[in-house]
């Protein structure tokens, strides 16, 4: 099919393809409240899938793997377009973590697209004139908070290494779309309305989102963005290369530089050294299979195989999934993989890190022995381990924020091929600021804005060149060497929990992928378990208060997108909580 039919039928997709179910707004802090009730529809076929946020992300995405595409190449148009449809979330402006299966070399590898820290940032960077830290939203808006982005090259060195089509076939649907306009979906406008006076901050940013008088754009509203295209356009011909240097790479740094609110100090260099970075795999195993993820500088994969590792000295299967006992020991473990993650994860480039001393089976048996009583561990009960190092280090703990926002989808191809990828700018809408038709992220503000701890240097402190602790966790299950299931979710350092439990659910509970992404939530970073308000977990709350716990309910809008890979073809499946949807053949 020419690309330029497949770009008329993608706009047509959007203007017409609404989900059957009620959407939330989640990125940022708007406030809302969860209705979902029912369990996401499963999707099955026998060749290939994708699985995204958005209707026209994932359509476009299929359509690429129906013309022989790869997952990578299906990946490279998915991401475009969500940076385009859901803005607020991912793209060009951000970075990514992809975890891929290469079905013919029979190998896990991981790609790491995260941001980096300018070369001119330094530890005081997010400390007032008094040495104190700012405040959350008092750094993010502006250029301070912005990172070098890595998405555009992360995208290319994907497509470099497993690509199947033209490079330019790839870039051209979210540009034709820019350039005939999207309908902007209920989530986006909910998103915009409750974003107010901090999208109104920057004059380009305000035009984009806001109508004439001033109003925040209505869903349905037909929203044209010729500058994205001329950006895609630009990538297209001439590769990552015209994002990292030249017309488009100066405008990104003038944009940081000299906004009229805090003005950062990324540079043209920082843009043209910027590299992604290929990295082993990190696993471990849980109940026969092998759980497979990013490593540092995400702090996913090593806080959801410490979890599980814990909880493996238990018998949550027996114990179901509405048993107090059974989430008092969900619920602890994670509190003890969060402070072993505060005090050691951060960008292993600048700081020693002992992964496979947080992993150890015998390490984890004796945190697991933690969890033996009846009531909710004490908070001082709570602290870092004391995990086998390579080398000596001692580092303070980080209690750095991290937002809801970000996306995640995952994509398997004909040949078997398997991408999960987590992608962001960070803060839903990101810095609020805007160049050449796309956002720039605000992911330093994920660097711990203290430098010491007590005395102690922090792992996660900001550094020049240096990658920012992350949460996301893109995920692949192996069974017998081979992917089972695909899986991840936004939602800032909740994102973890959402992972975890999913994998109970399918890996201990025996539920199917439509099940794993609705099921209500439940989870504990800090010591006060959150529960999803409007479900059924609210039951859970008097039961664990009655165990010793601090209780909050509260939306939590995870965005899980999973695909299960059997001997008899594919099963998927969106989170109900947004507007994503699987489709396959």
């Amino acid at each position: 099919m020419p690309v330029k039919i497949f770009a008329c039928a993608i706009a047509t997709v959007l203007l017409f393809c609404v989900p059957a179910r009620s959407q939330q707004a989640s990125d940022s802090t708007a406030p809302e409240r969860a209705t979902q009730t029912a369990t996401a529809k499963i999707v099955t076929a026998k060749s290939y899938m994708v699985a995204a946020a958005n209707p026209v992300a994932a359509a476009s995405g299929a359509e690429i793997l129906a013309r022989g595409g790869s997952a990578i190449d299906a990946a490279v148009v998915v991401q475009t377009i969500l940076g385009l449809v859901e803005p607020q979330s991912s793209g060009l402006g951000g970075g990514a973590f992809l975890v891929y299966y290469d079905a013919g070399k029979k190998r896990l590898t991981t790609l790491d697209g995260r941001e980096t820290a300018p070369q001119k940032a330094n530890p005081k960077l997010f400390l007032d004139d008094k040495g104190q830290p700012l405040k959350f939203f008092d750094a993010v808006v502006g250029g301070r908070s912005v990172g070098t982005p890595g998405t555009v090259r992360l995208l290319q060195e994907a497509h470099n290494r497993y690509g199947a089509l033209d490079w330019k076939v790839l870039l051209e649907p979210a540009a034709a779309l820019a350039d005939a306009g999207f309908a902007v979906s209920p989530r986006l406008a909910a998103l915009i309305a409750a974003e107010g006076d901090k999208l109104k901050t920057f004059e380009k940013t305000k035009n984009y989102f806001f109508d004439a008088a001033g109003a925040p754009l209505k869903a349905g509203t037909i929203l044209k963005n010729p500058d994205y295209a001329a950006t895609l356009r630009a990538i297209a011909r001439n590769g990552a290369d015209a994002f990292y240097t030249g017309p488009i790479a100066e405008a990104i740094v003038d944009t940081v530089r000299m906004a009229a609110k805090n003005p950062g100090v990324l540079t043209l260099d920082d843009l043209s050294t910027y590299r992604v970075n290929v990295r082993s795999p990190v696993c471990i195993a849980y109940r026969a299979l092998e759980v497979c993820g990013m490593g540092p500088p995400s702090s996913g994969a090593v806080t959801v195989g410490q979890t599980l590792g814990m909880i493996e000295n238990f018998d949550i299967k027996g114990l179901g999934s509405n048993s107090p006992r059974g989430w008092r020991i969900i619920g602890d473990a994670q509190r003890l993989a969060f402070a072993d993650r505060g005090r050691y994860l951060a960008d292993t480039d600048y700081v020693p890190t002992p992964i496979k001393g947080l992993l150890e089976k015998e390490y984890l048996g004796k945190r697991a022995a933690l969890l033996d009583g009846d009531r909710a561990l004490a908070d001082d009960a709570v602290k870092p381990g004391e995990p086998e190092w390579d080398h000596a280090q001692l580092f303070g703990s980080d209690t750095s924020l991290e937002l809801p926002s970000t996306s995640h989808f995952v994509i398997v191809d004909k040949q078997g091929n398997v991408v999960s990828m987590t992608t962001t700018i960070e803060n839903g809408f990101g810095s609020r600021l805007m160049t050449n038709g796309f956002l720039l992220n605000n992911e330093l503000t994920d660097f711990s804005f203290e430098t010491h701890d007590n005395g102690v240097p922090i792992a996660n402190r900001v550094e020049p060149g240096k990658r920012p602790r992350s949460s996301m966790a893109p995920t692949i299950v192996m069974k017998g060497g081979k992917p089972l299931l695909a899986i991840g979710s936004p939602g800032g350092s909740q994102i973890i929990g959402y992972v975890t439990q999913a994998l109970i659910g399918y890996i201990d509970w025996g539920m199917d992928v439509g099940q794993i992404v609705s099921m209500p939530h439940l989870l504990n970073r800090f010591g006060t378990f959150e529960i999803e308000a409007g479900t059924d977990a609210e039951k859970l709350a008097k039961p664990l208060q009655d165990l010793g716990y601090e209780v909050k309910v509260g939306e939590m809008n995870s965005g899980l997108h999973a695909i299960e890979i059997t001997a008899d073809g594919l099963k998927g499946s969106a989170d109900p909580r947004r507007e994503g949807v699987a489709i396959g053949k």
